[in-house]
């Protein structure tokens, strides 16, 4: 079973972060910029929460509230669900579908080392399924 670990190293350990008490705007262009749908909240090196696309739609446009104006530690989920880089593909599916969660931060120790996202768990699943698949068409017509 592939592990978090693997997943970083294929797709990269980039973390796109922004401060609490950045503007809401800043963190959507950058989201839009870097082509995610998610940030996470840095407080210096600390982690202290998670913005992602669906926080702006729902605390800010549903709420008519300026993205200018409100910082996003308004906006924010402040209790994030982290994973380590030893953590398997099937813990963080069950994690993300258990807790409808599309963005998981990758942990070592206090340390964010990167972002996984459902999608990249999907594609990783997929790729397993069809090794597998080649492996017993292998050995079936052998």
């Amino acid at each position: 079973m592939q592990q978090v670990k693997h997943l970083l190293e294929s797709k990269g350990k980039e973390v796109y972060a922004v401060a609490p008490d950045a503007p809401v705007y800043d963190a959507i262009r950058q989201m839009a910029e870097k082509n995610v749908g998610a940030l996470v909240v840095l407080k210096g090196s600390e982690l202290v929460g998670i913005v992602s696309e669906r926080d702006y739609a729902r605390k800010v446009i549903l709420k008519d509230r300026s993205s200018r104006d409100t910082p996003v530690g308004d906006i924010m989920t402040p209790t994030v669900v982290t994973v380590s880089p030893s953590a398997t593909v099937d813990e963080c599916m069950r994690l993300c579908t258990d807790g409808r969660l599309r963005h998981l931060p990758v942990r070592d120790g206090d340390r964010v080392v990167g972002v996984i996202s459902i999608g990249d768990l999907v594609k990783a699943v997929i790729s397993e399924q069809k090794q597998t698949i080649n492996q017993l068409e292998s050995y079936i017509t052998s």
